[in-house]
């Protein structure tokens, strides 16, 4: 078969034909898992240069609050599945009520953020303070500006709560819950 032929046939979005919801989302997606990634690389990479500067920084943060946000998170990415499935089924009032759903746990996500922010500002501790907090703040506050940036696509895609509207917004809030699970244990958890 031709590179004719598989356009006519498609429209000429290869893999990211099969995957659910716009083809362009997952080029938006691919390329802040690779933003994400390089600002990961570049945390893990001064941890190892400043061993006790990262561990005197993650000793002042919350892990308690992190583990809370990570569990409102994941359920907010629960949620979003359920608006999916409604929406799939052409339940676009139950949608529309799981991506509400999805979209408030968002915003406790955002609350609970604050107010950790709050919490290590309140201790002296800002963007100019160490390398782990310069990283801290660039990394979390850039997931954050996700976070809220996901709310207004779900809310976006809530409207008409179509199908393909909703996986398109869904496999964005996916991206931000995974982004999540894997920034929580590097910059919580584990110790250099």
């Amino acid at each position: 078969m031709s590179a004719t032929d598989c356009e006519q046939q498609g429209t000429g979005w290869g893999i990211l034909e099969d995957l659910p919801g716009d083809p362009m989302i997952w080029v938006l997606i691919f390329s802040e898992l690779a933003a994400f990634g390089l600002f990961l690389g570049a945390f893990v990479i001064a941890r190892a240069l400043h061993p006790a500067v990262f561990a005197s920084g993650q000793a002042t943060l919350d892990a308690h609050l992190a583990g809370i946000n990570t569990i409102v998170l994941v359920t907010s990415g629960w949620a979003a599945a359920r608006a999916t499935a409604a929406a799939r089924a052409g339940e676009r009032g139950r949608a529309r009520g799981w991506l509400f759903g999805a979209m408030a746990l968002g915003g406790v996500f955002i609350a609970v953020k604050l107010t950790e922010y709050a919490g290590e500002i309140g201790l002296g501790n800002g963007l100019e303070t160490s390398p782990f907090f310069t990283l801290y703040f660039l990394l979390t506050g850039f997931h954050l500006l996700h976070v809220g940036l996901g709310i207004v696509i779900l809310a976006v895609v809530s409207r008409g709560a179509r199908a393909e509207s909703v996986e398109t917004g869904t496999a964005f809030w996916h991206m931000v819950d995974l982004l999540w699970i894997v920034m929580f244990p590097i910059i919580y958890l584990v110790h250099p």
